[in-house]
């Protein structure tokens, strides 16, 4: 397991200069003795604010998608080259929301992937079940898929990637996995990765199923739960630095 834990915050579509402006100021505050690593995944035409309002500090900046192409005609796509020049570090890829929205399949999120790795960014790779699946009994059999899928493009540098677990139904309807629950699919994953790489041990597993303030510290318990990707309490600075502070050094 990773030394360190990874706390991500994930605006979704959300932010405005002035309220951008307000939060990144305090998570920058806030996170100087921070015991974890910690990032915040912008809206695209927030990326050069936020870099700006990071710098010089511990803050990590991250994208919410990337193209699976380097350059071209590709109309309203951003590939990993442009991120990089931004100083992003992190990018999620294949986030629920997108899978269900944008039709994104297995296929291309192990192509974004590969994209990310290519110029230096490291994907957060979201694999997840909808509660439909989960109630038939098949949690476990979707989320090998969904990392079978970047594994098999991958391979060769999986332990560079992020993995974040969000089940579906947890998202936005203030319903979340037990720490039980969510402990049961990091192991899973954290086994088929350690199939996959001698250096499983490297990689991320974060929760990313409405972690807030008052669940995070038994969420981050687990042991193999190794940070978050948190959704609606990242836009709260009080409520992401509480996180962040639970998320301290591994015992």
């Amino acid at each position: 397991m990773p030394q360190t834990k990874l706390i991500a915050g994930n605006w979704k579509m959300n932010g405005g200069l002035e309220a951008n402006d307000a939060l990144v100021r305090a998570i920058v505050a806030g996170i100087k003795d921070a015991a974890c690593d910690v990032a915040v995944c912008v809206p695209a035409p927030y990326l050069a604010q936020v870099q700006m309002l990071k710098s010089g500090s511990r803050l990590e900046l991250g994208a919410q998608d990337v193209s699976p192409h380097e350059k071209g005609a590709y109309t309203g796509e951003v590939s990993a080259a442009m991120l990089r020049e931004f100083g992003v570090r992190y990018a999620i890829v294949g986030h629920s929301e997108r899978r269900q929205y944008h039709g994104e399949t297995d296929a291309l999120v192990a192509e974004k992937t590969k994209a990310a790795l290519a110029a230096g960014v490291t994907p957060i790779v979201c694999v997840g079940e909808t509660l439909a699946e989960r109630e038939s009994g098949h949690t476990d059999e979707i989320v090998k898929r969904q990392l079978a899928a970047v594994i098999h493009v991958n391979g060769h540098c999986i332990s560079e990637i992020v993995v974040a677990y969000e089940p579906v139904w947890a998202i936005g309807t203030g319903k979340t996995a037990t720490p039980e629950q969510a402990q049961q699919v990091h192991a899973l994953l954290r086994k088929q990765l350690a199939a996959a790489t001698a250096h499983a041990e490297r990689v991320h597993i974060l929760y990313g199923g409405s972690m807030n303030a008052a669940n995070a510290a038994s969420l981050l318990a687990q042991p193999d739960i190794d940070g978050g990707l948190v959704g609606g309490a990242s836009l709260k600075a009080a409520d992401f630095l509480q996180i962040v502070a639970a998320a301290g050094p591994r015992a």
